[in-house]
């Protein structure tokens, strides 16, 4: 199985199926291109250093959504991909990539969906709401990518511990290296393995 991987900034979460692959733990997968939204982003680093091949789809360079996501679907084609992975890609692409690509993007929130998901949850806002509402546990959710904001199938999901004292980059890390970093390797095998089932919206993991 091909894997591309959507990046604009650091890449934590590629490096850990970076990782994954080394070890055999993507159930045959193969990461075959990193793909940025931004030029000069470390994650295309990590790829290098990987010897992963990269592309830069510069979002700036483009007049609108629709014409950005015509040539992200268009790369993704040319790169043959099985599966596409959103690993901290903060560019909205519109329903023309995920027609194209159905039920084989998946993407990692840092919340527990349906809680602080949609317009505008992302990054530190998802943990500064998580805090602000006082709830006790949030987590992770590693989902189908479809045309609503975080609405897809959910694959896996995994629950974090809000702590007292938590500040917004406290808890973003732990959700990261709890949940993140653990579910989003873990989904890519599951799909690679063939052992992820869709029906009526809902996604089946079947080991």
């Amino acid at each position: 199985m091909n894997i591309s991987v959507l990046v604009s900034g650091g890449g934590t979460n590629l490096q850990k199926l970076i990782d994954a692959e080394k070890e055999n733990k993507l159930g045959g997968g193969k990461i075959t291109c990193v793909i940025s939204s931004k030029p000069d982003v470390y994650a295309l680093e990590r790829a290098k250093r990987g010897g992963i091949k990269t592309a830069v789809l510069n979002r700036k360079e483009y007049p609108d959504v629709h014409a950005y996501s015509l040539a992200m679907r268009d790369l993704l084609r040319s790169e043959k991909a099985d599966l596409v992975i959103y690993a901290g890609f903060l560019t909205i692409l519109d329903e023309t990539v995920c027609r194209a690509f159905p039920n084989r993007m998946m993407n990692v929130h840092p919340a527990l969906i349906p809680s602080f998901c949609g317009k505008g949850y992302y990054g530190l806002h998802v943990h500064e709401a998580v805090l602000q509402k006082g709830v006790k546990v949030t987590g992770a959710t590693v989902h189908f990518v479809t045309e609503e904001c975080d609405g897809g199938p959910i694959i896996l999901q995994k629950a974090v511990e809000v702590k007292n004292g938590d500040t917004p980059e406290i808890l973003q890390r732990r959700v990261m290296e709890e949940a993140e970093w653990v579910i989003l390797p873990e989904a890519a095998r599951l799909f690679c393995e063939g052992k992820i089932k869709v029906a009526d919206g809902k996604a089946t993991v079947e080991e």
